[in-house]
């Protein structure tokens, strides 16, 4: 969408010159990315893309997603399977083929946020036609728009440390788990590239008992670090020493997805209990739960030892499609929102550390009734607390716009982190910064139509917005 585009403001006329004059302020402001889910080889590698299906469709769980809601399983999209799945499972391996059943499905997508990023990669990253809807005689279109973007990343201008560029990002955060080696952030740093791309501490997969695998990963972290993680004392060393190796590899923050938003501060021997309880395999789901809860104040503890921005993504209910994830794993769109308990929740670590300044806490949901009833007055009444943007199902402009809405009032915009794109789609990254630039411009624009909010204020808080919170909040100054 080029920047004269008046794309996503208000009808009323008034109102969109304010916010085209806004938008404006904020547009050309480089990309602080401080939570996505990128893989970091594509940088380090600088290879050039494969295809267009591998690049836009396989990687998007958004896509695979609503294609699934209507019967088409992820392996006819190119999603691999899981080892031990079903053999009669066959993955499609012709870019060609999946991307003629993702443009014949292309009518589910109408009014979704998803063919809005998707149709805006089209025309601003890759200069395309836009897919038409018409089954499978659009293929003729659906071959047209392969065969452009094919010819685009053959280009050298396409290769993705260029695409880095031409985004004009100015520090992409990826996410790794504790026992990731950082050999891609190693290559980074090593060869001299002048683009800043950091790693996210997230520990989750050492911390809960009933993600599989978790004695052996224990084990993992004890051989990777030389700690003894037979001990809770030797756990709580082995993590801290990951931690100090993700600092050093450019991390300013920690992601913590847990399932609820409890906290509970327990003495260092009922901890013990419970991390033993979990190697000898004699914890239930009440253990798992408050072993999880500790956690989140020990990893808060740490954070005021070593800096690190906690980042919390409480309220999913992960692989409730059990179906999916026995055959195509984790994070491939199999998991649905439930309600959150902030307030109670969150209580026993903010009593520890939310007036702290050493502290800071950046709080998302998937569930949007505790946005004025919950967390905007948390952020309002705790100095650690910031309120990250709305995420996965909600980071769509109504979403944001409803986030604006019903939070501005209590906490105001400077209790807000900026926006994340938390993106595994390269490509979709300065589409939704755009989007989110565009939406904070329409409400700026609104209070200042109101005569609530003079032109020069909302002009400084768009480019705080759209640059200097996010840079602030995740400590990315440096």
């Amino acid at each position: 969408m080029k920047t004269d585009s008046d794309h996503l403001f208000p009808v009323d006329p008034t109102q969109r010159a304010i916010a085209r004059e806004l938008y404006g302020v904020a547009a050309p402001l480089p990309l602080i990315s401080p939570h996505g889910h990128v893989d970091p080889a594509i940088l380090a590698d600088d290879t050039p893309f494969s295809d267009p299906a591998r690049l836009i469709v396989v990687p998007d769980h958004y896509v695979t997603r609503m294609l699934l809601s209507q019967g088409i399983p992820p392996s006819k999209l190119g999603v691999p399977t899981v080892p031990g799945a079903d053999p009669e499972t066959d993955v499609e391996t012709d870019g060609r083929e999946i991307w003629r059943r993702f443009a014949a499905n292309w009518h589910l997508f109408r009014g979704t946020p998803s063919r809005m990023w998707l149709e805006r990669v089209f025309s601003d990253v890759f200069d395309v036609p836009a897919l038409r809807s018409g089954g499978t005689a659009g293929w003729g279109n659906a071959d047209e728009v392969y065969d452009a973007i094919s010819d685009r990343l053959s280009k050298p201008d396409f290769r993705p440390r260029a695409l880095f560029e031409r985004f004009n990002i100015e520090v992409l955060a990826t996410t790794e788990y504790p026992l990731d080696k950082l050999e891609s952030h190693a290559r980074l740093a090593a060869d001299g590239w002048g683009g800043r791309v950091v790693t996210t501490f997230r520990p989750d997969d050492l911390v809960d008992f009933e993600w599989a695998g978790w004695p052996a990963r224990v084990a993992a972290l004890g051989a990777l670090t030389g700690e003894n993680t037979t001990s809770y004392d030797g756990f709580l060393a082995a993590l801290r020493s990951r931690r100090e190796a993700f600092i050093a590899a450019g991390a300013t923050s920690s992601d913590h997805g847990h399932p609820t938003a409890l906290t509970l501060d327990l003495s260092r021997d009922e901890a013990a209990v419970l991390f033993e309880k979990g190697l000898n395999g004699t914890a239930d789901a009440v253990d798992a739960e408050a072993f999880r809860a500790h956690m989140l104040v020990a990893f808060a503890e740490m954070s005021i030892e070593d800096g690190l921005v906690m980042q919390l993504h409480p309220g999913a209910n992960r692989n409730h499609n059990r179906w999916l994830h026995a055959t195509h794993g984790r994070d491939t769109g199999g998991d649905i929102p439930s309600s959150t308990d902030y307030v109670r929740g969150l209580a026993p670590l903010l009593d520890r550390f939310g007036n702290d300044p050493r502290f800071r806490l950046v709080l998302y949901t998937l569930d949007e009734t505790t946005f004025s009833r919950e967390l905007a007055p948390l952020a309002g009444g705790y100095p650690a607390v910031y309120l990250g943007a709305p995420w996965w199902f909600l980071d769509s402009p109504e979403g944001l716009r409803r986030f604006r809405e019903t939070v501005t009032e209590s906490a105001g915009f400077y209790n807000t982190s900026g926006f994340v794109d938390d993106t595994r789609a390269f490509c979709s990254i300065p589409v939704r910064h755009d989007v989110a630039r565009r939406i904070d411009a329409a409400f700026l624009a609104r209070l200042v139509a109101e005569e609530r909010l003079p032109l020069d204020e909302a002009a400084q808080t768009i480019a705080d917005l759209a640059y200097h919170l996010p840079k602030n909040v995740f400590r990315l100054e440096g």
